[in-house]
């Protein structure tokens, strides 16, 4: 199998609502904010879109509009959350018929598995498909732990697991992952305020929510370490790192469709049990944004 070029800012979606429905015209929106600020790739359906709180339905609507509107112009990664081997390989399939480019996969369980379950469970998903693997290792949202020794064991003998984003926030984890494979299984970053840190120690990409709100200083960050400039990359980091501090004190989806408000975009409330930002912290979230030097168009929840 071949292995597909992904690296530099994956943009993670927000999935827009109108009401109790999805609002397609703004997910389009998003997707070509993404696409004009020239993000690397695009990952709908992950935490930041609200996968697990969609129907059948709608996830299947999300993953095929946002597939069919990026229309092969950078990949698409589309997130593979299940409590059930027998879902995530539903979706799996579902993923790679309407035209993903990989899909990532969050080993998620009621019960607590070990290293032989899940690692079947990505054997058996891999199975179903021919499109690559990015395996998702986020114990805070998953409540499973995967090892770098399980994730490079796992590269090493199930072909279609090619990447791996590592969310714990644990540098030492990233830099051992290099270690193991030898260099050669691409890790990527999904701990917002490890983005400077993660890039010099050698990540392929970072998946940020942030790519919604501030894609242009994500992408700058980037490109100044591909250019090897990292005292302008940590300038850089600096200049974005209380957004992505704020990020990560709140829920994500709440967070980033407060901040799209506040440009002008109508993205809709998170979904129950998550609550909307409250009025002050909508307001320290405009303080930040302004100090960004980002003009605030807020607008009213459709």
């Amino acid at each position: 199998m071949s292995r597909p070029t992904i690296e530099g800012i994956i943009g993670y979606l927000v999935t827009p609502f109108a009401g109790a429905g999805l609002n397609l015209k703004v997910l389009h929106s998003l997707i070509d904010r993404m696409l004009a600020a020239k993000v690397n790739a695009i990952a709908p359906l992950g935490s930041t879109g609200e996968a697990a709180y969609l129907s059948e339905e709608e996830w299947i609507e999300v993953a095929g509009e946002s597939c069919q509107h990026v229309a092969g112009q950078v990949p698409v990664i589309i997130g593979i959350a299940e409590v059930s081997t027998a879902a995530a390989v539903r979706h799996a399939i579902i993923a790679e018929q309407l035209g993903a480019t990989a899909i990532m996969v969050l080993p998620v369980s009621y019960w607590k598995i070990d290293d032989a379950e899940i690692f079947h469970h990505f054997s058996i998903i891999a199975d179903a498909i021919s499109i690559p693997i990015m395996a998702y290792n986020n114990p805070t949202t998953s409540g499973t732990d995967m090892s770098p020794e399980l994730i490079c064991r796992m590269a090493r003998e199930i072909d279609n697991v090619q990447m791996i984003k590592e969310s714990s926030g644990d540098l030492s984890r990233m830099i051992e992952i290099q270690t193991i494979s030898e260099g050669q299984l691409p890790f990527y970053n999904g701990s917002n305020p490890m983005a400077h840190a993660a890039f010099a120690a050698g990540a392929s990409g970072w998946c940020t929510a942030a790519a919604n709100l501030i894609p242009d200083l994500n992408i700058a960050l980037y490109q100044k370490h591909q250019q090897g400039d990292l005292e302008q990359a940590q300038l850089i980091f600096q200049q974005q790192l209380p957004l992505l501090d704020f990020m990560m004190s709140k829920s994500l989806p709440a967070t980033v469709k407060c901040g799209l408000d506040l440009l002008g975009v109508p993205a809709g409330a998170p979904r129950l049990p998550l609550f909307p930002l409250s009025p002050s912290q909508g307001e320290e979230l405009s303080r930040i944004l302004q100090r960004l030097g980002i003009s605030i168009d807020a607008v009213e929840h459709q």
